[in-house]
């Protein structure tokens, strides 16, 4: 019960009260006016008499009537009391409820307005996931029902010698465990040279490309026709991504000091990884791996990028905070999949 309804309640129960005893008050009246008549009567009547023993008795009669009424106009005085002491508690009664009543219309237009705002901030709201949901639409519309990743791996003589043959080994192996494995074909070139970039693009039409190699913070060491190392500049790199396909999408710079030409990639693809110092070759190996796992599992690129990072820490490996992501300033990572779910 509400604290309205019961001073309502109390209310009505004093009014009640107070009924009754205007009842009962009027019933004693009647008494008391009765008692007077009768008291008056037999004193008229005993001075009438010329019998002593008659107006006696008369006198005694009207005495026990005037006595009666006495009493009676002290019960009447006792009533008007308590009538007038529940007129009090009425009172205080109603000026609670009213104090209630105004108290719970204001609770009521505070919950009014607390609902009207939380409408409006689910309106909002949903225009938000709408909006998102209608971006996630559009970017699974762009996303190809087959993904190509193609890895080119550059580790000439003249250098120190890198595992890239275990880092395309894992990432393969990642692949072909995923839940999407058939939507991603994985292509391999070895010892490239500048120009096997350009033809591998083209023959196989990706949409990563994966750098995998020495590297510098302006060059990137590819090799010569006799294996020796070929450097080639990180803006010559980001114009043939530039002419080179429409279909890519993602750059994976796996080399060391690369964080310039991923951040320059993105001026023409939608993402792109590379690293902001010198990084390890079990490091790059277990990142990419992961990376690439993450993504065969129909994963967001941001996710995929914080499951490789984690990678390396479960493997007790601290260059987890090496490995940078960048993306173009309206892409949202979190809705950024490379391999659509079916």
């Amino acid at each position: 019960m509400s604290s309205v309804d019961s001073c309502r309640r109390s209310a009505s129960q004093k009014q009640k009260e107070i009924a009754d005893l205007s009842q009962a008050r009027a019933r004693e009246q009647a008494k008391l006016a009765d008692l007077n008549k009768k008291a008056i009567s037999a004193s008229e009547s005993a001075w009438r008499t010329s019998s002593a023993s008659t107006r006696k008795s008369k006198l005694n009669e009207a005495a026990r009537y005037e006595s009666n009424a006495a009493g009676v106009a002290k019960k009447i005085a006792d009533i008007e009391q308590k009538i007038a002491q529940k007129q009090k508690e009425l009172h205080a009664e109603q000026t609670k409820l009213h104090r209630e009543e105004r108290r719970e219309q204001e609770e009521r237009q505070r919950n009014h307005i607390q609902a009207m705002q939380g409408i409006s901030a689910g309106m909002n709201s949903l225009a938000r996931e709408q909006e998102r949901t209608r971006y996630e639409i559009e970017r699974l519309k762009a996303v190809p029902q087959k993904i190509t990743v193609l890895f080119l791996a550059a580790n000439p003589m003249t250098g120190e010698r890198l595992r890239l043959d275990e880092e395309a080994r894992a990432i393969y192996e990642n692949l072909r465990l995923s839940e999407f494995r058939d939507a991603i074909k994985f292509e391999t070139r070895w010892a490239v040279r500048p120009l096997d970039i350009l033809q591998a693009i083209n023959e196989c039409q990706p949409t990563i490309v994966h750098f995998s190699g020495h590297g510098s913070p302006d060059m990137l060491v590819l090799q010569d026709a006799n294996g020796r190392e070929k450097l080639v500049s990180a803006s010559a790199i980001t114009q043939t991504i530039k002419t080179a396909s429409e279909d890519i999408r993602f750059v994976f710079f796996n080399s060391c000091c690369s964080k310039g030409q991923a951040a320059a990639a993105i001026e023409h693809v939608e993402g792109a990884i590379g690293m902001n110092a010198n990084v390890g070759d079990d490091a790059a190996r277990v990142f990419a791996a992961q990376f690439y796992s993450a993504i065969g599992f129909g994963k967001s690129v941001s996710t995929a990028f914080e499951q490789a990072k984690a990678a390396l820490m479960l493997e007790n490996i601290s260059e987890e905070n090496i490995p940078e992501l960048f993306v173009q300033r309206d892409v949202d990572t979190e809705m950024f999949v490379l391999v659509k779910p079916h």
